[in-house]
């Protein structure tokens, strides 16, 4: 009777862990289906899209491609003219600086955008002339 006890005892918690293991894979699966991804490029003096709209509360992965030279990629955490400088406005999942984005090698900026508002995104490398116009917006709207 213990060896038919034990083994099942053994069975069931084989079980668990497989089905543990299904529903934490599934799980993984619909977070990474929620991540709203964009391709940006940029290209002297300008982004494109220059514009990009998204929902609040969702994880954006911007993939920034400089297709021409060196760029830069930096968005501010807080929404322009924001008067309160409290809790970001959207939050990064690494430390989000100036990007330096080399010709034709993608580099991943992500984020969850909590607060609605405008954010402007910049070129952040000295780029040559028109450097100063290379900008973008992005518009967190807010959920209905």
């Amino acid at each position: 009777m213990p060896i038919v006890r034990r083994s099942f005892v053994l069975l069931v918690n084989l079980i668990f862990f497989v089905a543990g293991s299904y529903v934490g894979s599934a799980r993984a699966l619909q977070g990474d289906q929620s991540v709203q991804t964009i391709e940006v490029t940029a290209k002297k003096y300008d982004f494109t899209p220059s514009l990009i709209r998204v929902k609040q509360g969702a994880t954006v992965r911007l993939k920034v491609t400089a297709s021409d030279r060196t760029h830069g990629f930096k968005i501010d955490i807080y929404p322009d003219g924001a008067k309160d400088k409290g809790r970001p406005g959207l939050v990064f999942t690494s430390t989000q600086e100036c990007i330096k984005l080399e010709k034709n090698t993608p580099e991943t900026v992500e984020f969850v955008a909590h607060t609605p508002g405008t954010y402007t995104f910049k070129c952040c490398v000295h780029c040559g002339f028109g450097h100063g116009h290379m900008k973008g917006q992005l518009i967190v709207e807010p959920t209905d």
